[in-house]
């Protein structure tokens, strides 16, 4: 679509392609092949002389009105999509990096990206060094001539820190390397990383994407030339995203601007309060003026996003007591639901890190973080509150 559409025009109507049926709503294309006219067309869009689908593991109508939809958001020449978050996590890197070469990465990042990272792309010689989400001068110190792979997560999961994208674009740059931003939690209607610099945007479309827990998949984007080396990983090694998956998440697209905006009013107001909760020891929004990177979160996101996390004062026992106490709240390591979703990173999405890496990535026993959702703010703290002595 021109570019002159806002984002939330975008939303709805970018990428969309009718069939000789001119149906408004965008088609579901179920088929895992399709038919050429003769020979010389098959060889033609095989060679990729003539464009259209040849084999669903990488071309599908569906999927590509989804990634289409999803560049135009993000500002991105191009996007690949993928089974799920993972997938294209893993496909970014198989695709643009070799054995040999050096990954600099948040220490701050989803328990499964640092079993990713340490225990499988390590066993094939893809090194990674953890650093601060938060302290540029870490990832400068970190870099080695081998260095090609910067990769951060921003706000980051649990603790929501944000990270200077700007900074971290500018060193990475300086060295040859590329800058990747996990753009998940705030997705593009809060956050465009491209746009302060990163070269690689990645998603979790499971997430605010889809908006409501239905399907998983994933999501590459940036420049045509380096998401060539993510597609051609995709082609051959069939992390494919469903055109079913495809087709759900191309739809959430279209409220995901005024649930962004309900997500973000709703985690406000529930921060402000937990914060008055004398059971809780620390409250972690980058809405609230007490967030450490408050300043530069305002200053990248329009707002503060629905994640919040807190420590409580009573450890894993509080923690848990907690979320047992609840009766509304949904007990998932799952985000970005309509429905709030409560969680203990320590023993859930980050248990499979050891101690020591949860330590240093400030995981606490006593951490919670909560998926503000879209249920009235007065029943979300009223379920809190049943377990907050």
């Amino acid at each position: 679509m021109n570019e002159q559409y806002d984002l939330d025009t975008l939303a709805v109507r970018a990428g969309s392609v009718r069939s000789q049926f001119n149906e408004h709503s965008e088609a579901l294309f179920l088929t895992s092949s399709f038919v050429f006219g003769s020979a010389a067309e098959a060889a033609a869009r095989f060679k990729g002389e003539q464009p259209g689908p040849i084999y669903a593991r990488f071309t599908n109508p569906t999927v590509s009105m989804m990634e289409e939809r999803l560049a135009a958001l993000e500002g991105a020449e191009r996007c690949v999509a993928f089974a799920s978050g993972m997938a294209a996590i893993l496909a970014t890197v198989m695709g643009l990096m070799k054995s040999g070469e050096h990954v600099v990465a948040s220490r701050s990042i989803f328990g499964s990206t640092v079993q990713l990272f340490s225990n499988i792309l390590g066993r094939f010689g893809i090194e990674t060094t953890y650093v601060s989400p938060t302290d540029p001068a870490e990832w400068q110190a970190a870099v080695k001539p081998n260095t090609k792979l910067f990769f951060v997560e921003s706000p980051s999961n649990p603790l929501t820190e944000v990270s200077d994208i700007r900074a971290l674009s500018r060193i990475a740059h300086d060295v040859g390397a590329w800058l990747a931003v996990d753009n998940c939690f705030c997705s593009p209607a809060l956050q465009n990383p491209l746009a302060l610099g990163a070269d690689i945007v990645i998603h979790s479309a499971t997430k605010y994407l889809d908006g409501q827990g239905r399907v998983l998949g994933g999501a590459v984007l940036g420049s045509q030339a380096l998401m060539e080396g993510v597609y051609t990983f995709l082609r051959t090694a069939g992390p494919t995203l469903s055109a079913f998956n495809a087709w759900v998440i191309l739809k959430g697209m279209e409220t995901l601007s005024i649930r962004m905006e309900a997500h973000s009013r709703n985690a406000l107001a529930l921060a402000q309060w937990l914060e008055a909760q004398p059971s809780i020891e620390r409250v972690l929004y980058p809405g609230l003026p007490s967030h450490p990177q408050h300043a530069l979160a305002m200053a990248q996101q329009k707002t503060g996003g629905g994640i919040v996390a807190f420590e409580l004062k009573g450890g894993k026992d509080a923690a848990w007591k907690l979320i047992d106490a609840t009766k509304m709240l949904s007990i998932t390591a799952n985000l970005g639901d309509t429905k709030t979703t409560i969680t203990h990173p320590a023993t859930t999405t980050h248990s499979r890190m050891t101690p020591e890496q949860r330590m240093a990535a400030g995981i606490s026993d006593g951490l919670v973080r909560i998926a503000v959702g879209l249920e009235s703010i007065a029943d979300i703290q009223a379920d809190l509150e049943r377990g907050l002595v």
